[in-house]
């Protein structure tokens, strides 16, 4: 894909009850069910990362079972997201960077900073928290990315905000949460979250060639027009973009299927 961002699908955690028999080998264990989940897909979002502190040594472990060219993402602690006053959280963010991400290295990709339904939009404390977000750690640079899950996120100086900061915002294909398609930051993260386990690959298949063509697009520094933006009127420049899309929430049973589905169209496979 010349002229093309890197396109890497995925699902969310790779420990999951279900998926032994149908996307596991019946009897793998489960020490090795990341070594089989990381030949098969190209991204794992880390929800634990969000409930509980990991340990350098257990980044260390991670990036030692997946190949070259695999890329975890992180949820951030939601003590830091989850503050009354987002510029008080800087205690909490550094523990979360100081457990040990930077063992992944060349496999880290971007931290998810997800914000509660309702967290509403506070210009002035929003920006603080931003600000407290580094470009690296221990040597290894980072990239960032927010989800917001309220209305009042929905103007132009939110998106103005993240464009200042190199902040990606996170497209959220989800039932009940708004969606914001804009482009801020030089990738774009998706979480597609309106699968069903009755489809054998979450998502039926006109909507996944719909989303082909969005993730295609948007690698190739394309906007996303037809989807709702907190600031239509704004243009990025257009340049190649990496883009991470995780199949997650409904559909689970599913989701590693349509995570490979999708990448096998996007690769011409």
């Amino acid at each position: 894909m010349a002229g093309q961002g890197t396109v890497r699908v995925g699902i969310g955690g790779w420990t999951f009850e279900p998926w032994q028999g149908h996307f596991y080998p019946e009897k793998l264990k489960a020490k090795d069910e990341l070594a089989y989940a990381s030949s098969k897909l190209k991204t794992i979002e880390v929800n634990g990362t969000y409930y509980s502190t990991q340990k350098p040594e257990t980044f260390a472990k991670w990036a030692s079972d997946v190949p070259d060219g695999f890329v975890f993402t992180l949820k951030a602690s939601r003590y830091a997201t989850n503050k009354k006053v987002l510029g008080e959280a800087g205690e909490s963010i550094a523990r979360f960077l100081n457990s040990g991400v930077a063992e992944l290295g060349d496999h880290l990709g971007p931290i998810l900073w997800q914000f509660m339904a309702t967290k509403k939009f506070d210009p002035v404390d929003f920006e603080a928290f931003l600000a407290l977000l580094p470009a690296s750690h221990a040597g290894v640079p980072l990239r960032h990315a927010v989800e917001v899950r309220h209305e009042s996120f929905g103007v132009p100086a939110f998106a103005a905000l993240l464009r200042k900061y190199g902040i990606g915002l996170v497209i959220a294909d989800h039932a009940e949460y708004p969606m914001f398609a804009d482009v801020t930051a030089d990738f774009t993260y998706l979480r597609l979250q309106t699968g069903s386990d009755a489809e054998p690959f979450c998502y039926d298949e006109a909507r996944m060639e719909t989303w082909a063509k969005r993730l295609a697009g948007l690698a190739g520094g394309e906007l996303l027009e037809s989807l709702p933006m907190a600031d239509p009127a704004t243009q990025p420049e257009r340049q190649p973009r990496d883009v991470f899309a995780y199949f997650i929430t409904e559909g689970k049973v599913n989701a590693p299927a349509g995570a490979m589905h999708l990448q096998a169209i996007l690769d011409g496979k």
